[in-house]
């Protein structure tokens, strides 16, 4: 099974991150690709992609919640790496609404600028998206010119946000919410084409039921398969069959 969004770099996981991933591959986690989140992270991601190079693969980009007034220096960082060497992903980026609106058109510019680095470098754009859905939508097809592909992640929208995402080109990535009672996300589910799903954590955030307010870990994504597999009315194997392979088009890994 495959991980597609997972902070495994982050501090959090300091203190065990080796035997927490142990955990992930006991469990059969076959590879967990990993989001940037801004210039302080880097180092960090890439230390435990050297570690582990054929499980936890490294984006580049930039997270909207670090998107500020000195933005553009930052996503030139963001361009030198992909000038340097190869990344599976252009992220996560997206845009994010929730706390703070002070930065909404540098959000989108950074948006646009990331969106024609995952064009010219020929990968996905992994996408952040809170309190924001429409806008995201709105801009993924504005930019869409036939050259972009991706996930927009953690989905928590309705069936029509749904539709949108998969007409522009892109999948949608199920996370833990899919577990919570009131999360809203299991009525959605069975109509989406599960052909254009993926799954993931989000680690360590957003834990699923029943470790919910605990730290998210990779090896929780079998209770989101779980779910999700429940929703589709089929067997976890059979759902674990057909996410893998669209995570491995995705990320152009087939």
């Amino acid at each position: 099974m495959i991980d597609t969004h997972a902070h495994i770099y982050v501090d959090k996981f300091s203190s065990d991150r080796d035997e927490m991933l142990e955990r992930a591959f006991s469990s059969g986690i076959s590879h967990i690709f990993m989001p940037n989140i801004d210039s302080d992270s880097i180092d960090a991601m890439l230390e435990v992609e050297a570690l582990y190079p054929k499980q936890c693969l490294a984006m580049m980009g930039l997270h909207p919640c670090s998107v500020d007034s000195d933005f553009e220096k930052q996503l030139y960082t963001v361009e030198q790496w992909l000038g340097k060497r190869k990344f599976v992903a252009v992220g996560e980026m997206g845009l994010d609404l929730y706390r703070d609106k002070t930065y909404f058109e540098q959000q989108k510019e950074a948006f646009r600028i990331q969106a024609n680095l995952a064009k010219k470098y020929d990968v996905p754009l992994v996408v952040h998206t809170r309190d924001s859905m429409e806008e995201t939508i709105n801009l993924l097809e504005e930019l869409q010119d036939g050259n972009l592909k991706g996930i927009v992640h953690c989905f928590t929208g309705n069936i029509r946000d749904a539709e949108r995402i998969i007409a522009a080109g892109f999948y949608i990535g199920l996370g833990g919410v899919a577990t919570f009672k009131n999360g809203g996300i299991s009525e959605v589910i069975p109509n989406i084409d599960v052909n254009k799903i993926v799954l993931e954590t989000d680690s360590p955030y957003l834990a699923p039921t029943p470790f919910r307010g605990k730290r998210n870990e990779p090896s929780y994504v079998n209770y989101v398969a779980k779910k999700v597999a429940e929703c589709y009315i089929i067997t976890t194997e059979e759902l674990e069959t057909i996410t893998d392979k669209n995570a491995l088009d995705i990320y152009q890994m087939n």
